[in-house]
């Protein structure tokens, strides 16, 4: 639990399990076009929640694969040039075919070239933009961060958020001690999760990857985004309560994810 303080609405905890049971029945077959470092991460992560993860991202392949997917994620963590050339490929296709994605955009900002290429994938719409407080501020316009630490809070991107969701039409979620979900009208907040989270790579990638998955197999976009926070932030939870560090969290995440049930998402999901 990041906070004590946060007094969830309980009425959403069967909104979170419903979204859940809808991806496991789904089973969704997510694309990911993600960095080198978070690869394996992502691929685990989906498989232990009952998804298929299919890492095409190449020119000439990503685009067609994109067209038949049922989510794609796209992240900007290490664009190398191959896939800075499947990467708009994919997006297009996502577009045409109605296929939700999902933006990471790791680090934009300072770097010219991931910064420029987020700029260009957004004019493809996507589906839901996760970031932490940082990115989401560059991305709206503003002055971004360090890379892939963030030096703003959430409550300092919130208006961000709010601004880039209107815009581009999609939701967007800032991730931070109590995440932020938005579709620049309506809005979720999500205590679920663990500082641990931030001493294993990969894991903010991999949850563009789950939160694709979540948005292919539910209707409402803004509850999925959410539910796919809580989901994920309690898997986190329970995972570290049995670890003794971030090696054996790793483990015990992917387990703790395979082993979400009912009754565990009513009792500890925590959303208002």
């Amino acid at each position: 639990m990041k906070s004590s303080r946060f007094e969830a609405n309980p009425e959403l905890s069967d909104k979170v399990v419903e979204v859940w049971e809808e991806v496991n029945r789904q089973h969704p077959l997510v694309q990911c076009l993600t960095n080198t470092v978070a690869q394996p991460v992502t691929a685990n992560v989906l498989l232990a929640s009952g998804c298929a993860p299919a890492m095409i991202d190449i020119e000439g392949e990503a685009g067609p694969f994109a067209s038949i997917a049922s989510a794609v994620l796209v992240n900007l963590g290490t664009v190398a040039p191959a896939q800075q050339a499947a990467m708009p490929e994919a997006t297009a296709a996502a577009k045409e075919a109605g296929t939700p994605w999902v933006l990471d955009p790791v680090g934009v900002g300072a770097p010219p070239v991931r910064t420029k290429l987020a700029q260009e994938l957004l004019q493809d719409k996507p589906t839901v933009i996760r970031g932490n407080a940082s990115e989401i501020i560059a991305l709206s316009g503003g002055i971004g961060g360090r890379g892939v630490d963030s030096t703003a809070s959430v409550d300092e991107a919130q208006s961000a958020a709010k601004q880039l969701a209107n815009e581009i039409g999609a939701v967007v979620a800032v991730s931070g001690e109590i995440d932020f979900i938005t579709d620049g009208k309506n809005s979720y907040e999500c205590a679920n999760g663990h500082p641990i989270l931030t001493l294993v790579t990969g894991m903010g990638c991999s949850l563009g990857a789950y939160i694709a998955a979540f948005v292919s197999a539910y209707d409402d976009t803004l509850l999925a985004t959410a539910a796919a926070h809580a989901c994920f932030g309690l898997a986190a939870e329970i995972a570290q309560s049995s670890s003794s560090g971030p090696g054996s969290f790793a483990v015990n995440f992917l387990d703790q994810l395979n082993a979400l049930n009912a009754d565990v998402l009513r009792e500890g999901a925590l959303l208002r």
